[in-house]
């Protein structure tokens, strides 16, 4: 199968630095291949949707960039290291955070011990500078609802409440890069505004996102570009202002 990639300039410079790479990316699930040949790009501060009906290969992509696929190949290469063959845990260690779409939040721990367990260092920028860190404090103002649940267990609180807790769990490591998997799916409208803020508030901290989502309204109002996904090929690249503007390509890739 032969897919051919829509691509449109969106930018007049090259000043935004790639933090993470993705060059010919494939994977499969036993005998069945997923992805093939996926490329793509995260700058420095940028909100990149990656989009697609379901099914299409977007929970895929990312966990194959996070090192959950037994099967894959291609080259991944995240703040100048090659990451292909990592494990998960040392992804993480690094400074690429994965939220994934089921949670899996430790329902038998509070708030305030689930974050604990994503606790990781202060993290610098290669040029010395200090990028962006998460304390609990900090995130209890960024997630208003957790900071008025510390001690509550996580088997207690809402599915909106638990996706929040997982957002804040994987800050808690101090990414560079947050993987965020579907962050409106089952979640109510009032709790999807806070999540639109949320991403928001994280991009003008200067961390940057890679957000698989379905619902293109959610994607539209916080992305700055935008790869669309179909059978596991990548069928349009460009900006997000583009996407929105072009309605055959909606139309073909993103309806149901």
């Amino acid at each position: 199968m032969t897919t051919s990639v829509i691509t449109i300039e969106q930018r007049s410079n090259n000043q935004i630095v790639n933090l993470l790479e993705v060059k010919k990316l494939s994977a499969w699930y036993g005998a069945a291949q997923i992805l093939f040949d996926v490329n793509l790009q995260v700058g420095q501060g940028e909100v990149v949707a990656l989009m697609g009906r379901n099914g299409a290969g977007k929970s895929t992509t990312l966990k194959t960039i996070m090192g959950l696929m037994d099967k894959r190949q291609g080259k991944i290469d995240f703040m100048g290291q090659d990451i292909s063959l990592s494990s998960p845990h040392d992804i993480a260690r690094i400074g690429l955070g994965f939220v994934p779409e089921d949670r899996r939040i430790f329902t038998d721990l509070t708030v305030t011990e689930n974050l604990e367990v994503g606790r990781q260092k202060y993290r610098v920028w290669p040029d010395g500078k200090e990028a962006p860190h998460w304390t609990e404090d900090k995130l209890y103002q960024l997630f208003p609802n957790l900071g008025e649940m510390p001690d509550r267990l996580g088997g207690r609180m809402s599915g909106g409440e638990q996706q929040m807790l997982t957002v804040a769990r994987t800050l808690m490591g101090n990414p560079y890069v947050v993987l965020l998997d579907e962050p409106s799916e089952g979640v109510a409208p009032l709790l999807v505004e806070q999540m639109i803020q949320m991403i928001l508030e994280l991009k003008s901290h200067g961390v940057s996102i890679l957000l698989s989502e379905q619902n293109f309204h959610f994607a539209e109002l916080v992305s700055d570009r935008a790869y669309v996904l179909e059978k596991g090929h990548i069928c349009y690249s460009g900006s997000m202002s583009e996407l929105s503007a072009n309605s055959e390509i909606r139309g073909a890739y993103l309806s149901v």
